[in-house]
């Protein structure tokens, strides 16, 4: 299956998120693939993270190490014009980020554990540097053809909230996924070609769930690298015609 629709190349790809969980697992999965042409890992310490050191050992100038905090804007507009600098061209963005009970943002049981500061901290990680992400590097999705993922989460389904709970988590991915769906309009005026993709990994055996992973079904935790291979899957299936969706690690599309 071709990493991105219609790309008959090797493709140049950025991992915003590159040093942890599914991110660092997308990372390795891309650099054993023979049809990608470099990828950037990006993550505040990419460049003294061991694991990301190791994988530069071993695949060379294929990887690209950027250190950069994705809520900071003037670091993000620095990216831009260091990737820029060597590719003129990204073929795939897969924005990594996500905090639940990190970073000063809090997994809420209720009302009156919701704070301003949990909110801010989940909503700066969660929402705003994704799509922040996407406005710094939009001059190197303009050629065809381009696609840029974020991971959200089923838990920022409206329709699908069932349970309460989580606040700020499920409210900053479901303005995530807005975000998301709104700059998939733009993008198809600017790139008739550009594809933009919220994807839910599924339960993930990281630091973000661990916490509360006692109440996860038997089968339903998976590793990062299974995570990280059904996001490369859905990416490959997911072209024009899919851009502005949300879609779930089983393939399947999930709701707003």
């Amino acid at each position: 299956m071709n990493l991105i629709p219609g790309l008959s190349g090797k493709a140049n790809v950025l991992i915003c998120g590159a040093s942890q969980g599914i991110g660092l697992a997308t990372c390795r999965a891309l650099l054993a693939r023979d049809d990608i042409n470099r990828v950037w890992a990006v993550s505040r310490r990419a460049s003294t993270y061991e694991p990301l050191q190791a994988l530069t050992r071993q695949y060379g100038e294929r990887l690209r190490l950027a250190d950069c905090d994705a809520r900071n804007e003037t670091a993000l507009a620095a990216l831009a014009n260091q990737v820029g600098g060597a590719d003129d061209h990204l073929h795939l963005v897969i924005c990594a980020l996500g905090i639940l009970h990190q970073q000063g943002a809090k997994a809420e049981k209720s009302l009156a554990q919701l704070d301003l500061a949990g909110l801010q901290a989940s909503f700066a990680t969660n929402a705003f540097a994704p799509i922040l992400l996407l406005k710094h590097l939009l001059p190197l999705l303009r050629k065809q053809p381009a696609t840029f993922a974020a991971l959200s989460a089923r838990v920022g389904s409206i329709s699908d909230n069932q349970l309460g709970g989580w606040y700020s988590y499920r409210a900053s991915k479901a303005a995530l996924n807005q975000l998301l769906h709104t700059a998939s309009i733009e993008l198809k005026r600017l790139n008739p070609a550009a594809t933009v993709l919220a994807l839910h990994p599924g339960t993930t055996d990281t630091e973000l769930s661990r916490p509360f992973q006692g109440n996860v079904p038997e089968g339903k935790l998976f590793e990062p690298a299974f995570s990280a291979q059904c996001l490369i899957e859905q990416i490959g299936r997911s072209g024009p015609a899919e851009s502005g969706s949300f879609w779930g690690w089983d393939g399947q599309r999930i709701a707003w």
